[in-house]
Parts: C-alpha cells; structure tokens; sequence
C-alpha cells in the first residue's frame, strides 16, 4: 500500500478488554467502565450513540458504542458470538492502531 494511503487508512486490531456494564428492564445494556488486561480502568462518562456494526475481520454481527471517556469519544464493540455458543453471549472490544 502506498505511504499516503497507510496514513488514511491504517491497520487496526481488536483488543478484547473487560467491561462492566449495567441492563435496564428494556433489555437496553449500557456500558459503565472498561478495563484493559494490565488492570487499568476507565469510567464511561456517557453512552453518545449506540448502533448494530459487523466486526471486521469476522461474520459475527456486533454493535458499536459511542462513548465518552477523560472528555473524549471513542468507540466500543461488542462482538456476538455464534449463537451455537451456549453459556457465553459475546465480548467486548476496542480498535486499536497496530504497529
């Protein structure tokens, strides 16, 4: 790929972390805070948008969060596993600029 089109478009990857969230009595889930594998946590301010989103990289159906965390949007995942998957619903995810 060219330079110019690497600086556009770069390379992500899914980084699975812990998130702890809340379910209201409509089914709605709402993301409170996530935590990355080496303990850090950071506090959900706020749910911006919330909308169904495919993983890249996958054929699982997922949905994507618009959250607001230290001031700053960013986007959470939530990746649904295949539905064949008793016990375990799905997990989730960020993306994150690899090398």
């Amino acid at each position: 790929m060219h330079p110019k089109a690497q600086a556009l478009h770069p390379h992500k990857e899914k980084v699975y972390v812990k998130v702890t969230s809340e379910t209201d009595k409509t089914g709605y889930v709402v993301p409170t805070s996530i935590t990355w594998a080496d303990g850090r946590e950071y506090r959900i301010e706020n749910v911006k948008d919330f909308r169904p989103a495919d993983t890249v990289g996958s054929d699982l159906s997922g949905d994507c969060y618009t959250v607001v965390i230290k001031g700053q949007m960013k986007h959470l995942f939530y990746e649904h596993l295949d539905r064949h998957f008793n016990g375990r619903h799905g997990r989730w995810f960020v993306e994150v600029q690899s090398g």
